[in-house]
């Protein structure tokens, strides 16, 4: 773990690192409050296709989490994204998804090409998460006792769901604007796998997750506890009253996991 860059935004230490993970370098950043003294829950963000991991709504979260509850945020730049590839990259990258959210023709969102190279993605993806988590737990001012929460949609689920499968160190999980596609026996394997409280946000007019598939995947949660929020819109019109839930989420099921550690 090698710390890169620091800085302080709206009272909230912002610091960049790196890890190396099968020989990959992969940039991390994590929001804290300014004066972060023991451990605190944590909440790891995945970012969408095409964004990064200081994608102003995960930053925006980062700094209302820390302020108003004294958390930690972690996000990473996912394999093919952010610090990971160039500018012109970026861009091309920014542009096909936008074509693919406004269903634009000649974009493929469920091409067999598109759906393999996203598992390979996923796969890669673990591992990096996990080797994240582990530094950011290392920190004396995270720790490795308290709960452990993970927010991630579209692609953020895509890659969340198979990390959350095998992972127990999360307590519960925010996925949504992801569907389960015909063919995908792994990526149902893996919600059927998740047995943690999850709530799935969902946009009832979403080109790149139809209804048909939102709905698959919801079903296809293993958790007890688990709950639909539909939207009417498109893919990137999550109305902004949902980010309330999902405060509300993490903090009745941080509070729950407190208290199972303490008896």
């Amino acid at each position: 773990m090698e710390f890169t860059a620091e800085k302080v935004i709206e009272g909230v230490s912002q610091r960049e690192f790196t890890i190396s993970v099968k020989d990959e370098s992969v940039p991390c950043v994590i929001w804290t409050p300014v004066v972060a003294d023991g451990p605190r829950p944590l909440v790891a963000m995945g970012h969408g296709g095409s964004q990064h991991k200081k994608t102003p709504g995960i930053r925006r979260r980062a700094i209302d989490y820390a302020t108003r509850h004294g958390w930690a945020t972690l996000a990473i730049d996912a394999p093919g994204h952010g610090d990971r590839i160039s500018r012109e990259e970026a861009a091309r990258l920014s542009r096909e998804v936008r074509d693919r959210v406004n269903g634009r023709s000649g974009s493929t969102p469920f091409s067999k090409d598109r759906l393999q190279m996203m598992a390979r993605r996923s796969v890669q993806a673990l591992p990096e998460w996990q080797a994240a988590l582990d530094a950011a737990q290392a920190l004396d001012f995270i720790g490795d006792s308290e709960p452990v929460g993970y927010w991630g949609v579209s692609m953020g689920t895509a890659i969340g769901v198979p990390l959350v499968a095998i992972e127990p160190r999360f307590c519960c999980a925010v996925f949504g604007l992801a569907g389960l596609r015909d063919g995908a026996d792994d990526f149902r394997a893996a919600a059927s796998n998740i047995r943690i409280p999850v709530q799935f946000v969902f946009q009832w007019d979403d080109a790149v997750a139809p209804r048909k598939t939102g709905l698959a995947l919801f079903d296809a949660f293993g958790s007890s506890e688990k709950t639909m929020h539909i939207n009417p819109g498109a893919h990137v019109a999550i109305p902004a009253f949902e980010s309330r839930a999902w405060d509300d989420f993490y903090q009745r099921h941080f509070e729950k996991a407190a208290r199972a550690q303490d008896t």
